[in-house]
């Protein structure tokens, strides 16, 4: 099947309904109950609040530096699929002008927004929906999804003329994250034994890496226990780079069976490993569930840069991961096949993941 050009029905933004001033959050945003948010949560009990933490500073040092921060990784991908980093050298000024200028643009008001709707053909511009399921339940959150490589398929015309600042801010923000996503690349690359540009060859190369940029907005909700931001799923790409508002908690993560609640820490980007990296590790690196939660007082706004392989080519375990008392635990699959399991249905925990998985 393919993805269709157009929604199943009329597309809603959620920040509409919040300034309209409705106190109950409309039937076809509300989860069923094993779906909600639980106060319950793992980091709670436990007191945990905190993925780990590394310092990247240990990559541009000696080597005894820089194996031992690229253990740490490889522990983070194996253990959690999820840490934060500092000491990333993306500049924090331009971190706040990324967040200024968006703030501002989804200040304007909904016409002028709307202008940019998306389509689930691309999902490119401005939108409020994953999946075309017509009745679907959805979450609430907005958004703006936007390409930035290769630059072949970008659609400017896409990219929001306002504030006057936001395409050149946007330009600069996606530079230094795709060098931070190819210095990770090779510190995950080297973690599993290969050469440092193993999997950025797996991936495409330099020229074939996609990156695309979501800009999520959770408006407040009168009912934060009946709804999510974003529901369950694992990332269907390479690695994600999030930069999280870190006034506001609300993405939740997966681990051993509960739901952990991130703090963001000043200044840090989390990283999440992507199904893409749990395949071609033959499953040694684990793309982990996760969630947003909304929150009945205030907005929020992050910022999802999502560094994919080429589309069209076909993805297996690497060979050299593949051994006999540890067989190819999934079939190939190129990229463009299986993100469309996503834009047609929508996030669904690991569903399309395990669906290709041939001994688990």
């Amino acid at each position: 099947m393919e993805c269709p050009k157009s929604w199943p029905e009329p597309v809603v933004p959620v920040q509409s309904l919040t300034e309209s001033g409705a106190t109950l959050v409309p039937a076809r945003y509300v989860k069923p109950p094993s779906e909600r948010p639980s106060l319950d949560t793992l980091d709670q009990r436990r007191g945990i609040s905190c993925i780990p933490v590394i310092d990247l500073a240990g990559l541009t040092r000696g080597p005894a530096e820089r194996a031992a921060a690229e253990r740490l990784i490889s522990d983070a991908c194996r253990d959690w699929g999820f840490f934060q980093v500092e000491n990333h050298g993306v500049s924090l000024d331009l971190v706040e002008r990324m967040r200024a200028d968006w703030r501002e643009f989804f200040d304007q008001p909904t016409e002028a927004k709307t202008a940019y709707a998306n389509s689930p053909a691309t999902y490119e511009g401005y939108g409020s929906r994953l999946g075309v399921d017509k009745g679907a339940i959805l979450d609430w959150g907005d958004y703006f999804f936007l390409v930035f490589t290769p630059q072949t398929l970008r659609n400017r015309d896409k990219w929001p003329a306002f504030p006057a600042t936001c395409r050149k801010t946007t330009e600069e923000y996606g530079r230094e994250v795709v060098r931070l996503c190819g210095a990770l690349m090779e510190a995950l690359s080297t973690s599993l034994g290969l050469g440092t540009g193993a999997l950025q060859r797996a991936f495409g190369g330099d020229d074939g890496v996609g990156g695309n940029l979501r800009v999520n907005f959770y408006p407040r909700c009168p009912q934060s226990d009946l709804t999510l931001g974003l529901s369950s799923h694992s990332d269907p790409g390479g690695i994600t780079i999030l930069l999280a508002d870190e006034r506001v908690k609300g993405l939740q993560v997966r681990k051993d069976g509960n739901w952990v609640t991130v703090q963001p820490r000043p200044g840090n980007f989390i990283v999440n490993i992507g199904d893409q990296l749990q395949l071609l590790s033959n499953g040694v690196y684990k793309s982990v569930e996760h969630r947003v939660v909304v929150n009945p007082v205030e907005e929020r706004i992050s910022f999802a840069f999502f560094y994919n392989p080429r589309g069209d080519l076909k993805l297996g375990p690497l060979p050299e991961l593949v051994m006999p008392d540890r067989p190819a635990l999934y079939q190939p699959m190129t990229f463009d096949e299986y993100r469309k399991y996503i834009r047609l249905n929508g996030p669904r925990g690991k569903l399309q993941l395990e669906s290709i998985a041939t001994n688990i």
